[in-house]
């Protein structure tokens, strides 16, 4: 299974959260991971620290999708997945507005994990038939089942490569 997979649960998962910007976007998520955080992260500085890698660029993708993504004090990486109803501006780099968020914390000292995580969301995002799969669901039950569904995949091909 891949470690994102594994991380994805109904409590961390979001199918048509109701924000209407990045900033109710990004507390929606922090709400989620803080729900689950065994490290004592407040949701207040999972959003702080989401926020704050926000200031340095938008971590919109485009195509509809961001992977917001900061570095904190915790024990492990925590994730959230969010879609949205409508789309919000994002200022992604090709201007559309975004509706799929998948949202990582990570370790300060786990800089590898970081940037494999980054990489394989990349990959599941980059596919259109992916994007049109997760927009269709209309549940976070089926959200979070067809986004596992997305990176086994992966772990599937990359064997198989």
């Amino acid at each position: 299974m891949h470690p994102l997979a594994e991380l994805l649960n109904l409590e961390n998962t979001a199918c048509h959260l109701p924000a209407t910007s990045r900033k109710r976007a990004l507390q929606g998520a922090a709400e989620l991971i803080s729900g689950q955080n065994h490290d004592g992260l407040t949701e207040d500085e999972l959003f702080d620290g989401l926020m704050a890698r926000e200031r340095l660029g938008s971590t919109g993708l485009g195509e509809g999708v961001a992977i917001p993504h900061c570095r904190l004090q915790c024990s492990k990486i925590k994730v959230a997945l969010v879609s949205l109803p409508t789309p919000i501006d994002y200022e992604a780099s090709d201007g559309q507005g975004v509706d799929l968020l998948f949202v990582l914390v990570v370790p300060v000292d786990e800089s590898q994990a970081h940037l494999d995580a980054l990489a394989s969301l990349s990959e599941v995002f980059a596919s259109q038939a992916n994007r049109q799969q997760l927009r269709s669901c209309s549940d976070r039950e089926s959200l979070l089942a067809s986004m596992q569904t997305l990176l086994n995949q992966q772990v599937t091909h990359s064997k198989s490569a």
